[in-house]
């Protein structure tokens, strides 16, 4: 029968962020969690303007002049980013489920441009809506 070794055994390391090299699926995979939680409060920044909407135009005037403020314009790109980000890591999660882009190739290149996408995007809403005058 075998002797059991006195005192703790050591437990296998997980391994941990510092341990691996950085890369586009790594960094885009932490990037869309952070989308998904920036898209959760920032759906609470569409219920303060809807309850400003209802409380009144005095309400409304400062509600909106808050969302107008340099920092809350700064919020309001970040909100729009995460929204786009997340839209297209839904996207590649989708084609995941369908079987395509597993390869390393495949899925750096899909990371890539979800990334490029959300910021291209945003810049685009940005830029029509300063151009309507709607900023």
């Amino acid at each position: 029968m075998a002797l059991a070794s006195p005192g703790a055994r050591q437990r296998p390391l997980s391994p941990h962020l510092l341990q691996w090299r950085w890369h586009v699926t790594m960094a885009m995979s932490i990037f869309m969690r952070v989308a998904g939680g920036a898209t959760y409060v920032g759906l609470f920044l569409v219920a303060g303007w809807a309850l400003a909407l209802v409380s009144g135009r005095e309400a409304y005037d400062d509600y909106m002049g808050l969302l107008g403020s340099i920092p809350g314009k700064v919020v309001l790109f970040g909100f729009t980013v995460a929204v786009f980000l997340h839209l297209a890591g839904g996207v590649r999660h989708l084609l995941w489920d369908l079987g395509k882009g597993y390869s390393k190739e495949a899925a750096s290149l899909s990371a890539w441009a979800s990334i490029v996408f959300a910021i291209v995007a945003s810049i685009g809403v940005w830029v029509i809506a300063g151009l309507t005058g709607a900023l």
